[in-house]
């Protein structure tokens, strides 16, 4: 009970960091109707600006405050720059486009940073455990749950309570009328991208000293991020927290559950190497389901 508890809450905080991807990458998608490859570099740039600031500020909150701008900035400068000219190009344009700046995005790493993957180590302040009514639990985690959660909420404030929200919830609903209402779809995109890459600094930033932070970390979370977009509804951010904790949740209780299930089968050894991989499928599992009972998703934004 204390493991399944424990992947649990492992799984909520998997969810919630996807859920940090997901949400810009769904606003992307749903207001630019853009389909952004490059989404996963941004969260690659994320974590190694934050390694790479610790050391010099001392502090890690710091370094990730200073990434984050970074980042964001970083973002809002290839949205006016490359981005902005694919809007009117079809799918298999943007998507070529991104995919170059993947590898635009990975080189520049390896030329600043190196080939080696760099250690970000945990704060000091929440490098022990804590007793959660018995069950030893990493108190870093804890963190990443509750700063999840702040941002989960604040985002939702600002998308459902405020004028820009506003916009952001007429864009995605539909473009050319909010243009026609007056909303400056241009500064919108900008703002929205910029968002969305502050938010992939965060999650870059809070998962660098739980993960390996690495050239081309981007990209099989970027998998993952998308999934949730589409089990959530695109251009939905309560589509997206729903769909990140489904998604985490599967994941990471699946990775603990299907393993001890088949080891009352098959042999420890076939059982340890077939059951990660039987918990990933369940992932797509999990996505066909829901398209085959709500194709547009959970939550869609023009439903």
């Amino acid at each position: 009970m204390s493991t399944v508890i424990e992947s649990a809450l492992n799984g909520v905080q998997f969810g919630l960091m996807l859920f940090l991807l997901a949400a810009g990458l769904t606003l992307v998608f749903g207001i630019m109707d853009m389909i952004n490859l490059a989404h996963g570099s941004l969260y690659m740039f994320g974590a190694y600006l934050t390694a790479a600031l610790v050391e010099p500020t001392g502090s890690f909150l710091l370094a990730m405050l200073l990434a984050m701008l970074a980042t964001a900035a970083i973002g809002m400068l290839l949205e006016t720059t490359v981005l902005r000219t694919l809007y009117q190009r079809d799918h298999l344009s943007q998507v070529l486009a991104t995919f170059a700046l993947i590898l635009i995005g990975n080189e520049a790493v390896r030329m600043i940073w190196g080939p080696q993957p760099r250690r970000l180590a945990l704060p000091e302040l929440f490098s022990g455990p804590v007793d959660l009514a018995g069950i030893q639990y990493p108190s870093y985690r804890l963190l990443v749950i509750g700063v999840g959660l702040a941002v989960a909420l604040l985002l939702y404030l600002v998308v459902a309570r405020t004028r820009v929200g506003m916009w952001v919830r007429a864009g995605a609903s539909n473009r050319e009328m909010a243009t026609v209402m007056g909303v400056d779809i241009k500064r919108l995109f900008t703002l929205v991208f910029g968002l969305g890459a502050l938010l992939c600094a965060v999650a870059g930033a809070l998962l660098g000293p739980l993960l390996s932070v690495q050239v081309g970390m981007g990209e099989s979370i970027l998998i993952l991020a998308f999934v949730v977009v589409v089990i959530g509804g695109i251009g939905s951010i309560r589509g997206a927290l729903a769909g990140s904790l489904m998604v985490g949740m599967v994941d990471t209780v699946g990775r603990t559950l299907v393993p001890g299930a088949l080891g009352t089968v098959f042999s420890p050894a076939v059982a340890s190497n077939l059951g990660p991989t039987l918990a990933s499928i369940l992932i797509y599992v999990l996505m066909a389901a829901v398209l085959f009972w709500k194709p547009q998703g959970l939550f869609p934004a023009r439903g």
